[in-house]
């Protein structure tokens, strides 16, 4: 059996080797799950998309090296990078049907949009199996539906902080890390998942589901640009819409070829 497979940078800086890697496989019908999930082990890449459909309708599926994720932003905006360029060349809009809903993807002003679901936090009690696991203790814990989320007090905190990945995985959650932009940004982020299998994400998508309405309303603003600080970084244009985000990047093709199994 052959299957395209599309290897994509997503959220990208400055073209290939920042941004996000992902891989994009078209197929006619799904492979078995336990297939797909020894195909994502084998790109061991942050999540590899999984798409069968057409006519701009698709159906897709997101998994990490060690499992299946229920929303991913960066596999999903390469997805919709090779509809537009590859697929259904000349497309500009997109839809996927997931295990979150239907999510919309659109091209404008040279950037790939995604329309999300909010995912917006709660206050959370401070907790020291988080501080522990991050090394240093936020100034602000939240709590959303899959992430705690980390608030710094600045950018240089953020960027320092050398998590203790044993201790990160026995949490319930993943962890993202947030502060202030201290530059031309308004904030920052990390991500740290390895109960997802992986460590650090180097571009989260789907966190900014949660990272847009928090710093919406602490901002006052809905037009947010953000920067995830990871050893790769990530630009992303995001967009508060109430119960909808928008997320705004640029992909980059790596490679294009065939897995043969």
């Amino acid at each position: 059996m052959e299957i395209p497979i599309h290897h994509l940078d997503a959220f990208v800086t400055d073209g290939v080797f920042t941004g996000n890697p992902a891989a994009v496989c078209p197929l006619a019908a799904w492979l078995p799950d336990a297939v797909m999930q020894k195909i994502a082990a084998e790109n061991n890449l942050a999540e590899t998309a999984f798409l069968v459909g057409g006519n701009g309708d698709y159906a897709i599926r997101w998994m990490t090296p060690a499992v299946e994720v229920d929303l991913c932003g960066h596999a999903t905006l390469a997805a919709a990078h090779v509809v537009f360029s590859v697929l259904e060349k000349g497309r500009t809009d997109v839809r996927f049907r997931s295990a979150s809903g239907d999510l919309a993807v659109r091209a404008a002003d040279g950037l790939l949009f995604l329309d999300f679901p909010s995912r917006a936090p709660e206050p959370s009690a401070p907790r020291d199996d988080v501080a522990n696991a991050l090394g240093r203790r936020p100034a602000e814990l939240l709590v959303a539906s899959r992430d705690y989320l980390a608030v710094f007090a600045t950018e240089a905190e953020v960027r320092a902080l050398a998590p203790d990945m044993a201790l990160m995985k026995r949490l319930d959650r993943a962890v993202i890390a947030t502060a202030a932009g201290s530059g031309d940004v308004d904030f920052v982020s990390r991500f740290f998942a390895p109960r997802f299998g992986i460590d650090e994400d180097p571009v989260t998508g789907s966190a900014h589901c949660t990272l847009v309405p928090y710093w919406s309303r602490r901002l006052g603003k809905k037009q947010l640009h953000a920067r995830q600080v990871s050893r790769r970084g990530g630009d992303l244009r995001c967009e508060d819409r109430g119960e909808r985000v928008a997320i705004g990047g640029r992909v980059a093709t790596y490679l294009a070829g065939t897995i043969s199994i």
